[in-house]
């Protein structure tokens, strides 16, 4: 799953998105919000998480702008601002939750963590596919109760998949969720991601169907149901 974070100061934007990539997220990292909007304009994320004092234009104008796009992906906004009426400002322009500065890693993890779990997976934890689950909590896959080891980039593409049971999508859907915008976007790439979970899933009921010229789909055969 992919996040935008926008957040001015490098060095916090430097620890939050590495602690975030730990638990298996793809983090782009943008310092203003003029950037935020463009990217927002014309790429697809999980979730947002931005601060209000950001240059160039505020995340509350950034988020503004958002919603009145009709795009409704998650925002959780990061402040050093303490005052009640800037928190109500922002839940009344859209934003899905609110956390103010300093904070603890670990909370914003688990803010990170329920967001995704209302938006992507329905307010469940787990994601499932006959004996593949994907748990949200701890951010790992495992298959016949067994933990699955995956790279991060193969698991990207296995999340996006699970995420989205019985509907195909194309490579370039794909790469859009597994690359950030730091990377050369590559959609012949996710074939050799693809061929690499196909051979960690040949021994289970689980597997990836190719509908030509179309993309991928994840299943499970009718035993595992």
């Amino acid at each position: 799953m992919r996040i935008l974070l926008v957040e001015d100061h490098s060095s916090l934007a430097d620890s939050l998105a590495q602690a975030l990539r730990a638990t298996g997220l793809t983090v782009d990292v943008l310092q203003d919000g003029v950037a935020a909007d463009l990217a927002l304009t014309d790429q697809d994320f999980n979730l947002v998480v931005m601060d209000v004092g950001l240059p160039r234009m505020d995340g509350f104008e950034v988020l503004a702008r958002l919603r009145a796009r009709g795009n409704r992906v998650p925002v959780l906004m990061l402040t050093a601002r303490s005052e009640v009426k800037d928190r109500v400002q922002g839940l009344n322009l859209g934003a899905d939750d609110y956390l103010a500065k300093p904070f603890e890693l670990t909370e914003l993890e688990a803010r990170v963590k329920a967001l995704l779990r209302r938006s992507v997976l329905g307010g469940d934890h787990q994601q499932r596919c006959g004996p593949l689950v994907f748990d949200l909590n701890t951010s790992r896959f495992s298959l016949k109760g067994e933990p699955l080891n995956l790279t991060s980039r193969e698991q990207a593409v296995l999340s996006v998949l699970i995420a989205r049971p019985g509907r195909v999508m194309s490579k370039e859907q794909l790469a859009s969720q597994v690359f950030g915008l730091d990377d050369e976007i590559n959609p012949e790439a996710i074939e050799i991601y693809i061929h690499r979970l196909r051979r960690k899933l040949e021994d289970s009921p689980v597997r990836i169907v190719t509908f030509r010229g179309l993309g991928y789909l994840l299943e499970a055969t009718r035993d595992a149901q």
